[in-house]
């Protein structure tokens, strides 16, 4: 779970590290505050904001099993545990 968690968090500081970039390459002090405007800070939040969702929606549709298949859930045989399966 926390995978996918830290993978939205790296996707969502995407245009927050490329903006320092821009200021380092600029020779600015991304460290100060007047770096970093309110409008420019909103811009990126907005930006971050629409790549965690389209990366949300390729998400739920590129990964998984298929729709039409069928889901075998953990059993045991034979006393060992064997792992759910989709088939």
């Amino acid at each position: 779970m926390i995978r996918p968690v830290l993978m939205e968090l790296g996707i969502f500081l995407i245009p927050f590290a490329i903006y320092a970039a821009y200021l380092i390459a600029n020779r600015v002090d991304f460290m100060i505050a007047a770096s970093w405007p309110q409008h420019v800070v909103v811009r990126l939040s907005l930006a971050a904001l629409v790549l965690v969702v389209v990366s949300f929606v390729l998400l739920a549709n590129f990964s998984g099993a298929p729709p039409d298949s069928t889901y075998i859930p953990a059993h045991l045989e034979n006393g060992k545990l064997v792992p759910g399966v989709e088939r």
